[in-house]
This record gives C-alpha cells, sequence and structure tokens, in this order.
C-alpha cells in the first residue's frame, strides 16, 4: 500500500466534478460528523455531491449541520468521477452504500483504523489518528478546502465522540489544538456536547437496566460483559443506535481490563463489541481471529453462532489474553 498525501487528495477534489461520500454500516459520531463535513466542504467548493450510507442519519445526531443530505441508498446506481470511503475499515463494511456507485474513476480511501488492509486508489491512513474526523480538518486546512462553522460542528462531533469526549487514551495535544480551532470556527461546544450526551431517549435507559441485569465477570473481575437478545431488543423497541457508548459502562468498572458487548443479529450472527484499558490486551488482534479489526482498545467482529455460542467462544479467547486464573 502506497500512502498518499494530502496534496494528492487534495488535487483529485479539485480537478473533478461528481463525488459519492461514504461510510460503513451501523454508522458513529466520527462516520456522520466526517461523511457531513467533508461533504458541505465539496459542496462549497462547487461540486456535486452524493452523502449516503447504509443507515442514513440516525435519530441521535439528527441535529448536525446538513443531515438533510444522507440519506439511505435509495437510488439507482450512478456513475461517479470519485467515490470517497471514510472511517471504513473494510470495503464491505459500506454495506449497501456502495451499491449506488455504478462506477467511479477514483476510489479514495481515508481512515484511521490500523486493520485497514487499504484499498482503494489513494489511501490515507494514520492509526495515531484518533478520529477519521481529525484527519479531514489537516486535509481540509492544507488545501485551504472551504471551512465555515456547520463543517466544523461536523468535524467536533466526529472527533469528540470517537476520543470519548477527549477523554480515550488516543486524544493528543494536537486533538485539544484542533478542538480548539473548532470552536473559534464557531462550535458551541455546550449545546452541541448536552445535544450527543445528554438527550438520549428514555429506551436508552431502559434498555442500559436490562443489559446491566445480564452482566458477567471473568477472571477475577478482569473481564466484563453483558448481551441483548433479539427478544429482548424487540421488547423496548430499541434501535441499533442506542447501543453506542453504554459498553463504556462496564468498561469504567474498576478492575476491568476487557469489556464486551454481545449483540444478537437477525441473520444468525452475533456483534461482538470490544473496549480494553491496557495496551497489553490488544483486542483488535482478538477481533481479527474472528474476521473482525478496529483498534487496539477498541474493536469489533461480526460471529455466526447463537448468542451463548460466541459468547463462550469469545470469552474463552479473551482468557488468553487476559490472564484469568491469577
Amino acid at each position: 500500500m502506497k500512502q498518499a498525501s494530502f496534496d494528492e487528495i487534495g488535487a483529485v477534489l479539485r480537478a473533478h466534478d461528481r463525488f459519492a461520500v461514504l461510510s460503513h454500516v451501523r454508522p458513529d459520531g466520527d462516520a456522520l460528523g466526517s461523511q457531513l463535513g467533508l461533504g458541505l466542504s465539496l459542496s462549497k467548493l462547487g461540486k456535486t455531491v452524493m452523502v449516503r450510507n447504509e443507515d442514513g442519519l440516525l435519530e441521535k445526531y439528527s441535529f448536525l449541520p446538513g443531515g438533510e443530505f444522507l440519506q439511505t441508498p435509495q437510488v439507482d446506481p450512478q456513475d461517479f468521477d470519485v467515490a470517497i470511503a471514510l472511517d471504513t475499515a473494510t470495503q464491505v463494511r459500506l454495506g449497501r452504500a456502495a451499491e449506488i456507485v455504478r462506477s467511479a474513476k477514483i476510489w479514495i480511501n481515508i481512515d484511521h483504523h490500523p486493520s485497514n488492509p487499504g484499498y482503494g486508489d489513494l489511501v490515507y491512513i494514520d492509526p495515531t489518528a484518533p478520529a477519521t474526523g481529525q484527519i479531514l480538518f489537516e486535509l481540509i486546512q492544507s488545501q485551504q478546502l472551504p471551512m465555515d462553522a456547520a463543517i466544523a460542528e461536523n468535524l467536533f462531533v466526529a472527533i469528540s465522540t470517537d476520543t470519548g469526549s477527549f477523554q480515550y487514551p488516543n486524544t493528543t495535544a494536537r486533538t485539544f489544538e484542533i478542538g480548539a480551532e473548532l470552536l473559534r470556527l464557531g462550535v458551541n461546544v455546550g449545546r452541541v456536547s448536552q445535544l450527543l450526551y445528554e438527550s438520549y431517549p428514555r429506551r436508552r435507559a431502559e434498555l442500559l437496566r436490562e443489559l446491566l441485569g445480564t452482566m458477567r465477570f471473568e477472571g477475577h473481575g478482569k473481564v466484563a460483559s453483558f448481551s441483548l437478545s433479539l427478544k429482548v431488543a424487540a421488547e423496548l423497541g430499541a434501535r441499533p443506535e442506542d447501543n453506542e457508548g453504554l459498553i463504556d459502562h462496564i468498561r469504567a468498572i474498576q478492575g476491568v481490563v476487557i469489556a464486551v458487548f454481545f449483540e444478537e443479529l437477525p441473520d444468525g450472527k452475533v456483534r461482538v463489541s470490544m473496549r480494553s484499558k491496557s495496551d497489553s490486551a490488544d483486542v483488535c488482534a482478538i477481533c481479527a481471529k474472528f474476521g473482525g479489526g478496529g483498534h487496539k482498545l477498541a474493536a469489533g467482529a461480526r460471529v455466526r453462532g447463537t448468542l451463548t455460542e460466541v459468547e463462550d467462544k469469545i470469552l474463552k479467547e479473551i482468557c488468553h489474553v487476559v490472564d484469568c486464573n491469577s
């Protein structure tokens, strides 16, 4: 894989006219903020831009500027000059969003996941960046692309959510400097933070209550997990987006090194989300054994099997990494 430069990417963004800006299934704040931030910047540059992902704009992020442009792929495939995959570790994770691109002269892949294999024609992967939104800020700034308060708010949300509101170990001094620049551009940090972290629907709290009822510990408290069955999710009317961040409640328990969330899916698989508090417990390496990936301290996979089968299989593998006998 040859890493592209910002200059090379900037030249492509200026030279072409029709862009598809895509991101992964089950999008998080980094995916959505990155898509909308870059999409708005390209639009202000006079480009024709289609912003899509498989799930559209989640309810939680409905306040994001430009959100009305982000829809599910309910259009016929079209030709684009450039397709841009953001925050998507593997191309298959684009899901149905990739189907809207009948052909593209150039594919650009911008990401911060170390497990990204480097698909595409122009690839920019920075595993040291805590969020794809941070990479995009640097790209927009270095290439003097359009930036305004709306774009800044999207990038701030991207960075804030993927750093745990600037708390996770991946947060750097540069991250805070960029945060300050985004505030100078017009981001109201109090308003945005309240919308992000203090405006959850009641059903999310009820979901957390149910999840905590399934909580279990392994390895003398080093490994904590909880699980969500399809039955319980249906009874609560829970949406996939309601799960975001709930794993942090068990990750935050004293003594826990690895936290795991198991979510039963309709296709006979279980979605596994892992978080680690130690560099010596690499959850990306664990998830890679099951076809997944991510970061050393945050990763995931989709594993075929029943909830019980997958729980047992994953927890056994984790105990090979975290000595559950001591």
